[in-house]
């Protein structure tokens, strides 16, 4: 049974989708069999692979409101062992058409079921919103990842999605955990960098991942390319940083 884990914060620009691409394309280049769902309509996640939405068989979009099954909808990437399940600008819309639908926050939980067995790793990169879509997607998951970035705004934002994670754990998935706290964009020249770990750290403790993910220019490249960092620039730190959370996420569940 494949492990599903939303990456989520509702504060934009973090590095949700930056981490989902590289840190699919690790838990693939470690042995791990890892799905893609990208629940965003901005649709990163499917660009960053270099995959045209109209080359694909069916998007999420298609999944949620119109019953497509998620096993048939995924398209191999550049990755050996990583599929995606791409996003299209029509999923914007798609808040609107499930809320007729009966036990709409459950819609992408029993798309998901079918394909549990099939993967080790199923990661959802979420919208910067907690709208219908982010929550179908917390309904789904087992654990969230949460990307913070290494400034001062950046702990606000913070209390709006735990708060958000609470409701979802009462009402809707009781088994919902906090898989960890991930800082990105850190850069250890800057003492406010390491201030904020330290507070995380203070804060959540063992919750809060050792890896962390340095700014580095090779990881804003790599996505204009379709690849992830691990095959732009395998040497990079933003590749290397990725591959040892890769590593920290198997340990912590094996």
């Amino acid at each position: 049974m494949g492990k599903i884990i939303a990456i989520a914060n509702q504060k934009g620009g973090v590095g949700k989708t930056t981490t989902t691409i590289n840190l699919a394309a690790s838990l693939a280049a470690e042995g791990q069999r890892t799905l893609i769902i990208d629940a965003d309509p901005q649709a990163n996640a499917t660009s960053g692979y270099g995959i045209d939405p109209k080359t694909m068989p069916s998007s999420i979009y298609e999944c949620l409101v119109d019953d497509y099954p998620i096993d048939g909808s995924q398209v191999a990437t550049c990755c050996e062992g990583l599929d995606l399940v791409g996003s299209r600008i029509d999923l914007a819309g798609a808040e609107i058409e499930l809320i007729n639908k009966p036990a709409r926050e459950n819609v992408l939980k029993r798309a998901i079921s079918s394909v549990t067995d099939k993967y080790d790793y199923i990661l959802i990169d979420c919208s910067p919103s907690l709208g219908l879509i982010t929550v179908n997607a917390l309904t789904a998951a087992d654990s969230v990842i949460i990307p913070v970035q290494a400034e001062y705004f950046a702990l606000e934002g913070i209390t709006k999605l735990l708060n958000t994670i609470r409701i979802i754990k009462s009402r809707l998935n009781p088994s919902l955990e906090i898989e960890g706290f991930l800082l990105t964009m850190y850069d250890a020249r800057l003492r406010l960098a390491n201030q904020i770990y330290e507070e995380l750290k203070g804060h959540f403790g063992s919750m809060v991942f050792d890896s962390v993910i340095p700014r580095n220019i090779r990881l804003s490249e790599a996505p204009s390319h379709g690849l992830p960092v691990i095959l732009y620039d395998p040497l990079s730190r933003g590749s290397t940083s990725h591959i040892a959370l890769a590593k920290e996420l198997i340990a912590k569940n094996s």
